[in-house]
């Protein structure tokens, strides 16, 4: 993408050169124009700049219901997690650990709030708003207190359980990994506005 910028953007002015065709040898195959020496038509790079953000907008919401196809996932094992540990308390052997050191319904309620962060992050991943990012930092802030939580819980127990190290870092890496998703999905989309404001006046005669 930003070589088809600075190439698109040699090619902009009105003089054509030998020298501008040799600026970058490494850009010689992108397709700014139609030829070496003609510039593209105004409503060709239109034409070419909405291809672009159509298939930008595609590709995002396809990565993102991806993303969050996999935080429901893990949120539906929660769920599960909290049922059995309401019904059967301390059957489920990664909350067995904790038994001797907090009361079952701290268990269900570090659930719900894990249950809590991964929806807040699935929510900031695929609405579209302005608030779209603080919601991804809000589920990264609850998740890292949630994180806090569990590892001090763990580091209460008489040996330290490797096996639940998914308890604190659970919530905090669906969250962190929504974040980054986003804001990858933001670096390709600032570069295809960049590259509308590299268009030019031209009108093929």
């Amino acid at each position: 993408m930003k070589k088809l910028s600075r190439k698109w953007t040699n090619k902009s002015s009105d003089d054509y050169t030998e020298e501008d065709d040799n600026i970058d040898d490494d850009d010689k195959y992108t397709l700014p124009t139609r030829d070496d020496f003609q510039p593209l038509d105004t409503n060709e790079q239109e034409e070419l700049v909405r291809s672009l953000e159509k298939t930008l907008a595609h590709q995002s919401f396809l990565w993102k219901c991806v993303f969050a196809s996999f935080i429901g996932c893990y949120m539906a094992f929660l769920i599960f997690s909290i049922y059995q540990q309401a019904l059967f308390p301390w059957e489920l052997r990664y909350h067995a650990y904790f038994m001797k050191e907090i009361d079952s319904w701290i268990v269900i309620s570090a659930d719900w709030a894990a249950v809590l962060v991964c929806s807040i992050a699935v929510a900031g991943l695929l609405l579209n708003s302005r608030d779209q990012r603080h919601w991804l930092w809000y589920s990264c802030f609850a998740g890292i207190l949630i994180a806090v939580f569990w590892l001090y819980q763990m580091l209460k127990l008489s040996k330290f359980r490797w096996e639940v190290i998914w308890l604190p870092f659970g919530p905090l890496s669906a969250a962190g990994v929504s974040l980054y998703v986003d804001h990858l999905l933001n670096e390709s989309s600032e570069e295809v506005r960049k590259l509308r404001g590299y268009m030019y006046s031209y009108k093929a005669s």
